[in-house]
């Protein structure tokens, strides 16, 4: 997968400080590319693997009881969707830590709160659309904090995906095909 950097401020190093025995300050930091990079590694291999293991099997075609369903929680045998697994995890995370949060949005969202809402969210889900195959990358300012913010984009990894997303009530578009950008995952981590 290609990966463009998109400037939006000057280059920056996540930075912790090491203490060493004599009392002398170390620095040793991560870019916050090769961060975000990561995390996005681990969520996307999670949500393919949700979406291909479990909701393709127990979706409408498939043989068991269990079904995927946007209103699943009110169901005896319901399973979230993909997407919702995802803000699950989303909420997790912010529940544990504060160093880095993630979302998944959309230029075409079903749900309108997984729309962009800053300027960085609006430009780089553009960016990723207008790019196939490339990841945005850029810094924001939000109250008092500066963030690193990377946005990457969300595939159609299965046939289910597109078939929701198409036939949806609320979906602005219904031309969606399978390997298309659909959104994008987008990390802040604060600098």
């Amino acid at each position: 997968m290609k990966n463009s950097v998109l400037k939006i401020g000057a280059p920056c190093v996540l930075v912790a400080s090491l203490l060493t025995a004599c009392g002398e300050e170390k620095t040793a930091g991560i870019e916050p590319k090769i961060y975000t990079d990561s995390l996005f590694a681990v969520m996307k291999a999670d949500r393919t693997n949700y979406t291909k293991l479990i909701v393709k099997r127990l979706g409408p075609n498939g043989a068991n009881v269990i079904k995927p369903d946007e209103h699943w929680q009110d169901m005896d045998i319901g399973a979230p969707l993909p997407a919702q697994m995802f803000r699950a995890g989303a909420e997790g995370v912010a529940e544990l830590t504060d160093e880095f949060t993630y979302s998944l949005q959309s230029l075409w969202p079903i749900n309108a709160q997984n729309a962009p809402h800053t300027e960085a969210e609006k430009n780089g889900l553009k960016y990723i659309a207008d790019h196939p195959g490339e990841n945005f990358y850029g810094e924001e300012k939000l109250g008092d904090t500066t963030y690193f913010t990377a946005v990457y984009p969300d595939v159609a990894v299965a046939e289910p995906c597109v078939a929701c997303h198409n036939a949806h009530k609320d979906s602005p578009r219904s031309d969606f095909k399978l390997g298309e950008v659909m959104g994008g995952v987008v990390i802040r981590v604060p600098l």
